[in-house]
């Protein structure tokens, strides 16, 4: 599986920005997708996660509410839509994949298999 990443960059805040991961696998539909972000000086952090079926529902606290993260199983895509950015959102964002994920462990990102290469995006204020 290889994941690409598509879409950061620089921003005001209170601005908006659209992450794209897209997979090369024939059963993308198999994977949860996930998107973690690292801050400068900071270890890497859970943004939000899809599992396989469609549910869209996992989030850090810190970005509930402004951050939706959605995907489309028939072109292997996961995205990450961000608005109401903040400077402290500034971060490579990472996309993630994996299948065998559950409830309890899908904020873990050791339990993600596959990473994509990450993209920056800087949120000034």
């Amino acid at each position: 599986v290889q994941l690409q990443a598509y879409g950061g960059g620089f921003v005001q805040a209170g601005g908006f920005v659209s992450l794209s991961c897209a997979a090369s696998v024939r059963t993308f539909s198999s994977y949860t997708m996930a998107w973690f972000r690292q801050a400068p000086g900071k270890e890497r952090e859970f943004v939000a996660a899809c599992k396989q079926s469609g549910g869209c529902t996992y989030y850090a606290d810190s970005v509930k509410g402004r951050f939706t993260i959605s995907r489309d199983n028939a072109k292997n895509t996961a995205y990450l839509t961000m608005n109401n950015l903040k400077p402290e959102d500034t971060a490579v964002y990472y996309c993630a994949a994996g299948n065998r994920l559950i409830s309890s462990t899908i904020r873990y990102e050791h339990m993600y298999d596959y990473w994509g290469q990450g993209t920056q995006v800087t949120v000034s204020s």
